[in-house]
């Protein structure tokens, strides 16, 4: 019989609230326990690595406060309420950080984190909606309740979910190798063995830099469901892939004859210029972008490929030319003026065409990511409701 009952989140283990070593302590910094925050990313289901981490000393300072691996965290403060993540090792968080310890005789872990992840939408729905800081303290967090059948149906669950995330993360992983191959080739050929006889140019010598703009958003009419794509850096943020093709918004063919907006040609290089400077990635079709950008449309002797390893390569460079008190910004004319050179046409087609299968598998690999994650996305409610019964699945 498969009955599925409430069950407080005190009850499927124990729950941690993290603590952070002083930051006074030099010592407490820098060893090879992790030390995870918010601001780490926690989109992936496992922690695998951290912006910093902390000594043995530094653990020791922080007492009952150690994770063990396969701990569920859970950020409970701001707009990063309700991410989850899982811990690959033994792990440190801050304050900001809610974990549970499962209790596995009577809680797949799987399911658990699953399960996390739909309450994590509902918290993060709310702090959108509070003019405060939204945060939930360990006592609140504890007694919120989750739907959970027997264990055996909770490991079901979690095979048919894990399998998708295992599938995604493989591809990752394919993805990251095909990615630094492509890397070490730019960096042998125009970094290590740079020729010294190619001249000295400038950013615009090579490409067209185009800014962008935003349509009113006080009309309506200018927005629409399916219309021209309009990328801003926070879909960038969002969507880490490698090549985009629309963002969270399109715009209507009005808005665009009514603003600032360029349109830009497929194999474009969607360049971030403020807020934060430096995200990256490729137009798989004609695309706009908002003024956060100075992309980079390559001239015809020049690749998408070559430009957008390039910019990886000039990101410091660009940086250091940045201005503003409030967030740093790299203007239409600084960006025209960055200084590179114009390598051979020869070694540019040779890395162009070392690049091209590369390209194509990323982003079939890409493309089959998106399909994954929107079947997960769609088969998690209906899954942790026990809307699809998967008790006749044989593991």
């Amino acid at each position: 019989m498969n009955e599925w009952k409430k069950v407080k989140i005190s009850d499927i283990g124990k729950v941690i609230t993290g603590k952070t070593p002083k930051t006074s302590n030099s010592e407490y910094y820098g060893g090879n326990i992790p030390f995870l925050t918010p601001s780490d990313d926690m989109s992936v289901k496992y922690s695998r690595r951290t912006n910093k981490y902390i000594t043995e000393l530094g653990r020791l300072s922080v007492k009952n406060a150690t994770l063990p691996p396969n701990a569920i965290c859970v950020s409970c403060i701001g707009s990063d309420l309700g991410k989850v993540v899982i811990t690959t090792q033994e792990t440190v968080t801050n304050q900001q950080i809610n974990s549970i310890v499962v209790d596995t005789d009577k809680f797949d872990i799987d399911f658990v984190y699953y399960s996390m992840l739909e309450l994590g939408k509902i918290l993060n729905f709310h702090s959108k909606t509070s003019t405060a800081v939204p945060i939930v303290n360990k006592s609140n967090f504890s007694q919120y309740e989750i739907n959970c059948p027997g264990l055996d149906v909770q490991k079901k669950i979690g095979f048919v979910l894990s399998s998708i995330d295992k599938k995604i993360e493989k591809n990752e992983k394919i993805n990251n190798n095909l990615e630094q191959q492509a890397q070490a080739y730019f960096n042998e050929l125009f970094v290590v063995n740079a020729d010294p006889n190619w001249s000295e140019c400038t950013l615009s010598d090579i490409g067209s830099v185009v800014a962008g703009g935003t349509p009113s958003k006080s009309k309506p009419e200018y927005y629409a469901d399916q219309g021209i794509a309009w990328i801003t850096p926070k879909d960038l943020s969002v969507n880490k892939s490698k090549f985009i093709s629309h963002g969270e918004n399109d715009i209507s063919e009005l808005g665009f004859s009514k603003s600032s907006v360029a349109k830009l040609p497929a194999g474009t290089i969607l360049f971030s210029s403020r807020a934060p400077i430096g995200y990256i990635a490729i137009a798989q079709n004609e695309v706009t972008t908002n003024q956060g950008f100075k992309s980079v449309i390559p001239n015809e002797n020049i690749s998408t490929a070559y430009m957008y390893f390039l910019l990886k390569n000039l990101l410091p460079t660009i940086e250091g030319m940045a201005s503003g008190s409030t967030f740093k910004e790299i203007s239409g004319a600084a960006m025209k003026s960055v200084p590179t050179v114009m390598p051979d046409a020869d070694t540019i087609q040779l890395f162009s065409s070392f690049c091209e299968p590369v390209f194509k598998e990323q982003e079939i690999l890409e493309a089959e990511n998106q399909r994954l994650s929107a079947l997960r996305d769609s088969l998690l409610p209906k899954l942790m409701s026990g809307e699809l019964d998967v008790s006749n699945i044989e593991l």
